[in-house]
């Protein structure tokens, strides 16, 4: 695996998950985390609730997008890391947020450009109710989530 973009490209970090959800607020958490810490110029950090049709320019003005997102299956705490593809029919269920595939697909039809794209996630415990409330499992898979993101987006 070689996602580190060549130096002078540009990198996108997206957390993105409910804070109020217990476990679905890994995404943002680790992206606060990641911009709290710092990272290298030419990597930007961004934390949403949700995606939205809004980052299709700043996904498109990037070489190399991570996205980091807690999911329900597998083993609490295990942390994925897959390449993502554009797939415009990746539609999302609710109509106020995007999967991250179509927001490639986007990209890559609107501005003709399809950066590489990786999925960090973290299978959660619990969504229930609760700001910030990350269960044990999912607790303990922050830092080397952030350790991944880090080496997957940082050179």
């Amino acid at each position: 695996m070689t996602p580190l973009p060549e130096p002078g490209r540009r990198a996108l970090i997206i957390g993105y998950g409910s804070p109020i959800r217990g476990d679905d607020a890994i995404g943002p958490l680790a992206a606060d985390r990641l911009a709290d810490e710092g990272v290298p110029e030419g990597v930007t950090v961004l934390s949403r609730h949700v995606l939205t049709a809004e980052l299709v320019e700043d996904i498109a003005a990037a070489d190399l997008i991570v996205f980091i997102d807690a999911v329900a299956e597998g083993p609490p705490g295990e942390i994925r890391i897959r390449p993502l593809q554009p797939d415009a029919s990746a539609l999302s269920t609710m109509a106020h947020f995007l999967d991250p595939r179509e927001l490639l697909a986007w990209a890559e039809t609107l501005y003709c450009h399809r950066p590489r794209a990786w999925l960090a996630s973290v299978a959660g415990a619990t969504f229930d109710y609760g700001l910030y409330e990350l269960s044990p499992a999912v607790a303990d898979a922050l830092r080397p989530l952030i350790t991944q993101v880090r080496g997957l987006a940082c050179p």
